[in-house]
């Protein structure tokens, strides 16, 4: 063999070895290419899954607040509503016939004597429980009373009903402490009842 058949054989193994390492070097890039396409899968769909678990949290915590707001704002309207109840439920007791809010008066007053020598203080705009009013109360109080209550002098700051007061000792039979007290036994009832389809 001559120098140039040598020189195109080494020149041909040279050829083969390099395009075999090309080969190789194109297959290896390509498996490090679907290798690394692979893991960035894995890592999108991992922070697929972790926006979408981050995104339900939060769309469930704003949805809990809203529901909490909307709760809130439930309950302040339906107190508001109650206390427009209870309020005209006083207005109404004041609006009474001057007969009825007389007889109203005349039982609570009576209920309320402990010994009959009580002053009965009413407000200072009440012009039907004056001292007639507590005349026929001392006729209608049973045995065991003396019968001695007295209109006081003084007036207070009541819209309707009464105080009795014996010394220090006073009862308060106002229509505010009247209309407080029926709320307090009623409220929940009346609360079940006007709000159960809301």
């Amino acid at each position: 063999m001559d120098s140039a058949q040598v020189v195109e054989k080494i020149l041909s193994e040279a050829q083969a070895e390099a395009d075999r390492i090309l080969s190789e070097a194109k297959e290896k890039v390509a498996a490090e290419e679907s290798s690394l396409e692979s893991t960035l899968a894995d890592y999108r769909k991992e922070s697929e899954s972790l926006a979408a678990a981050a995104g339900a949290e939060k769309k469930s915590r704003m949805l809990a607040n809203g529901r909490m707001e909307l709760r809130k704002e439930e309950l302040f309207v339906k107190q508001g509503l109650l206390d427009e109840v209870f309020a005209k439920a006083g207005e109404q007791v004041i609006a009474l016939s001057d007969e009825s809010y007389c007889k109203l008066m005349e039982s609570l007053l009576v209920k309320a004597v402990e010994t009959g020598n009580e002053e009965v203080v009413v407000g200072k705009n009440e012009s039907r429980l004056d001292g007639g009013f507590v005349k026929r109360v001392n006729r209608n109080l049973g045995p065991g009373f003396k019968g001695n209550l007295q209109l006081a002098q003084d007036r207070c700051d009541i819209s309707g009903g009464f105080i009795l007061r014996r010394g220090k000792v006073q009862t308060n039979v106002s229509v505010e402490v009247l209309i407080s007290e029926a709320r307090q036994e009623l409220e929940m009832e009346l609360a079940a009842t006007l709000f159960e389809n809301v």
